[in-house]
């Protein structure tokens, strides 16, 4: 069983109970990890309370420093990283190296570099009138993060929070843990002073609520659900500490009249297929034009044929399994529920996939015909599950995009670019990417809504983690 990391040591935990970790694709335990306490997290929060003061003391360059020879350990680590990313949540062998290993890596070298590049500025102040404003660290930084993208979300807080100088208790996702562990390992490695980095493995109901209770963590950055996103801004409140949250999604994907259909079709079906469905920003509600509805529906069964279920180890599998058994149960109700509700099922649907005995996979699934107000177009299903909706006019396109309660991310298809630039501007969300636009490491990422507040990625995923004092003078 692994154990904890508390105070740069590895360490057992206060309780003798654990976790088993299963491999989505056979159903097999792999490992086991600690269920952590709320005496461990206490002795977490306490270790990196009393690091703060000099980790926060070190110039950003020397933080840096640290931070790169993390980096290089981390980089050398990434083919050992990206097969225990498969077995651990299912992605596939290619998607794995790419996005669920390579992603991380793109991230940390991405904030590394804003450092360098922003952190006379930032931290050692800039003139503004008579005043000099300073960004300094918040403090300790409780990380709680989820399985679909483990170790990507926990780069996204980790590296900018030890950066800005704050030092950091880190709860895992339990369903996926063990890329935390080899991240833990590299700064280990890296030679982080003791107590900047911590590692408390175990449910979120007693180490994420501990966490997010404690007098001695300053800030959460949360990433989840909305149900759980709201439970830990509950329980960090009675401390007012800071909460930094990026939560669910509904989000649309918008083609206009004239636009390239089948291209739009085809990464769209490819967006919702990403990580087998299980990713918060999903293009799951996909707005057609009337005229050109039955084309595109025809088009998106095509395209989401060639989405195979299959082992993810093979790296010609491009669709793999959900990260558990209550996730595919999940899925399949909802799927189920589409069908009840009068959508029409055009492929896919909640049965056995023919050929996988074991493993927790669903087949490719679309539904046509489906109103906004039915509940696989309102709620987050998490699963390769992708609705077509009709539309007669870009105004009721745009009503029915911004109707609902989530607001993370939308696309836009256009011919022409003024319109696409108008109804981006008009969606409510806080990424919209129009005819297909490439991702931006430096770019912020962060929810509208009931999708979150605060913001990840760039400069402003930096100063998430920062107060701003103001020195008059």
């Amino acid at each position: 069983m692994r154990s904890l990391y508390i105070d740069g040591t590895w360490r057992d935990s206060s309780s003798d109970e654990a976790l088993d970790v299963i491999d989505p694709a056979t159903e097999q335990v792999i490992d086991r990890v600690p269920a952590g306490t709320t005496d461990d997290v206490d002795a977490a929060a306490e270790a990196a309370a009393a690091a703060f003061p000099a980790w926060a003391a070190l110039s950003s360059g020397q933080r840096v420093t640290h931070l790169a020879k993390a980096l290089e350990l981390f980089s050398a680590r990434l083919d050992e990283i990206t097969a225990l990313l498969t077995r651990d949540m299912g992605a596939p062998a290619t998607f794995s190296g790419k996005v669920q290993a390579g992603l991380p890596a793109l991230m940390f070298r991405t904030y590394i570099d804003l450092v360098e590049e922003h952190g006379e500025r930032y931290f050692t102040g800039e003139r503004i009138g008579n005043s000099l404003l300073v960004h300094e660290p918040v403090g300790v930084v409780g990380a709680i993060t989820p399985w679909n993208y483990p170790l990507h979300q926990i780069v996204l807080k980790a590296v900018p929070a030890l950066l800005a100088g704050n030092t950091v208790v880190l709860k895992p996702s339990e369903i996926a843990p063990l890329s935390a562990y080899a991240l833990t390992e590299v700064f280990d490695g890296a030679g982080l002073p003791p107590g900047v980095f911590n590692l408390v493995s175990g449910t979120g109901p007693v180490v994420g609520e501990a966490i997010a209770a404690h007098p001695k963590v300053d800030m959460v950055s949360f990433t989840g659900s909305t149900r759980a996103g709201t439970r830990v801004s509950e329980v960090a409140a009675a401390t007012i500490k800071r909460v930094a949250l990026e939560l669910g999604g509904k989000s649309p994907d918008v083609i206009l009249p004239g636009a390239d259909l089948p291209q739009a079709i085809k990464r769209g079906v490819a967006d919702v297929m990403r990580n087998t469905g299980q990713s918060c920003d999903a293009l799951t509600r996909t707005l057609i034009h009337r005229d050109s509805y039955e084309e595109a529906v025809e088009l998106a069964v095509a395209a989401a044929a060639k989405y195979v279920p299959g082992d993810p180890t093979d790296e010609s599998t491009r669709l793999g399994p959900l990260v558990s058994a209550a996730q595919l149960e999940r899925v399949r109700a909802y799927i189920d529920l589409g069908v009840e509700e009068g959508a029409r099922l055009v492929t896919g649907g909640s049965g056995p996939v023919e050929g996988m005995e074991r493993g927790y996979y669903v087949a490719p699934t679309i539904f046509a015909d489906v109103r906004n107000d039915m509940r696989i177009a309102r709620e987050e299903i998490f699963g390769p599950v992708m609705s077509l909706i009709p539309y007669d006019t870009v105004e009721e396109a745009v009503r029915i995009a911004n109707d609902t309660v989530y607001g993370l991310s939308a696309s836009v298809w256009s011919a022409e670019p003024e319109e696409g630039m108008a109804v981006a501007r008009a969606l409510r969300a806080g990424q919209v990417r129009l005819n297909g636009g490439a991702l931006n490491p430096r770019a912020p990422f962060g929810g509208y809504k009931r999708s979150g507040n605060g913001r990840e990625w760039g400069l402003p995923g930096l100063e998430e983690f920062c107060e701003v004092k103001a020195v008059q003078t």
